[in-house]
């Protein structure tokens, strides 16, 4: 699967309020009611995650869960990414 290219990358974080280029990778900060509900969400994506073979690094600190998404095969950022942050939007 290629990298997206900038204007592909621009349109699909037109649909995903909040996430952001950072470091080679598209990345957004969720924030909870709890540190639970938190972890949950982060077991959510997980699983779907691995699902699709694709496995983004997830911070868990108290209420807030940081997700950070690139594809290491392709060395950068793919639909791969843009679809799992489209399913977190979901959750």
């Amino acid at each position: 699967m290629p990298k997206l290219t900038d204007a592909q990358l621009d349109d699909a974080l037109a649909t995903l309020p909040g996430w952001e280029v950072q470091d080679g990778q598209i990345s957004k900060t969720y924030e909870f009611g709890s540190y639970q509900a938190g972890v949950d969400f982060a077991v959510e994506l997980a699983g779907e995650a691995d699902t699709r073979d694709h496995h983004p690094d997830i911070t868990i600190t108290y209420k807030k869960v940081k997700v950070s998404l690139s594809t290491h095969s392709e060395g950068g950022i793919t639909e791969k990414d843009t679809g799992l942050a489209s399913f977190a939007e979901g959750l």
